[in-house]
């Protein structure tokens, strides 16, 4: 046995597992994460650098592990890496959708083509990938299937319909195929993993019509919360989704409980909330990919605000539903009060 960073296991010992949108931010880190873990892992991305910087890094972990270049909008593209994960590492235990495109602009400034486009990615390359994996674990009657999701699956913000409209829509796709494997009596699992805000490269280089920089909307977390939350759902896949942070939980009950007020907080502050003083990037990685020569890592510009840990998450891990429920709740009240005061201010 190997011993590695605290972990001591067999590299490849604990199966497989393809994550999508690994060559930066979330996926990235979730790579590094599933590695740490014991697993073989497949790199799914467009940016070539940035892939097989993640490649090396899975390696160094003492993990088997394949890169392939692939856009998850093109359903046999996605369906060949699937093939050559399973080829070349073995049958997939665990696959991650988790890729990211899109831009931020108001609704009536986002053309047809970038409205698409960012749909294709965000909701067509989590439906890809799903079918992927489909394809090569109902016949073995076994593998989970995680649906890396948001807060704004819940909530749709301002200059973000595209994404969150993505969004919402895996949501609604997630639950009608988990009902029909669950008619047919299937082994396989689903979850979802929701996160709050993550300091990923995605603010450097989204497409934005906003006249400024983006940033996520505070609190921020660094990637590695959302990637220790993506392989501990991948274990235990038995609970339908996982709120990752106060944050997420927050957002997720306002709206069930308080959807106007919301709509007049967000209204108030959703432009300011998401940009910086700063000039919007020259280019973008809506149609292609920025991370094809040099790599950017998981972590974008805001390392000096971004939290290393949530304790919702921690509690949910470590210490039980009890604990989980208490925060939870906890949080949902700090964030509704807080929209009350802010929408009547």
């Amino acid at each position: 046995m190997e011993k590695r960073t605290g972990v001591d296991r067999t590299p490849g010992d604990r199966g497989v597992a393809v994550v999508s949108g690994a060559s930066a931010g979330v996926g990235r880190a979730t790579a590094r994460e599933f590695a740490l873990r014991g697993y073989s892992v497949a790199l799914l991305a467009r940016g070539r650098a940035g892939l097989e910087a993640a490649r090396r890094e899975a390696e160094a972990l003492g993990a088997p592990a394949l890169a392939v270049e692939v856009d998850v909008s093109d359903p046999a593209a996605v369906d060949g890496a699937a093939a050559r994960a399973e080829e070349e590492l073995g049958p997939v235990d665990v696959w991650v959708n988790s890729a990211f495109a899109s831009v931020i602009a108001p609704f009536t400034r986002t053309g047809p083509e970038e409205y698409a486009r960012a749909t294709d990615v965000c909701y067509h390359g989590y439906v890809n990938g799903t079918r992927a994996a489909l394809a090569r674990m109902l016949p073995r009657d076994r593998g989970v299937i995680v649906q890396v999701g948001s807060a704004l699956a819940y909530r749709g913000i301002p200059y973000q319909a595209a994404y969150c409209g993505a969004k919402h829509a895996v949501r609604g796709f997630t639950d009608s195929v988990r009902a029909e494997l669950l008619r047919d009596g299937s082994r396989v699992r689903f979850t979802e993993v929701h996160l709050p805000a993550v300091n990923t490269p995605q603010f450097s280089w989204v497409r934005s019509r906003m006249g400024a920089r983006t940033r996520p909307v505070p609190p921020v977390y660094q990637p590695e919360v959302a990637a220790r939350a993506i392989v501990w759902a991948a274990e235990h896949p038995r609970r339908r989704r996982y709120l990752v942070a106060p944050s997420t939980v927050a957002t997720v009950l306002g709206q069930r409980f308080a959807p106007r007020l919301l709509d007049l907080y967000l209204a108030r502050t959703g432009y300011e909330g998401q940009v910086r003083d700063a000039a919007p990037p020259e280019r973008d990685n809506l149609f292609a990919p920025l991370d094809t020569e040099h790599d950017h890592g998981a972590h974008g510009e805001f390392d000096d605000e971004a939290r290393e840990v949530s304790l919702l998450q921690e509690a949910s891990q470590r210490r039980g539903a009890l604990a989980v429920a208490g925060l939870a709740g906890f949080a949902a009240g700090a964030g509704v009060y807080g929209l009350v005061r802010a929408a009547r201010s």
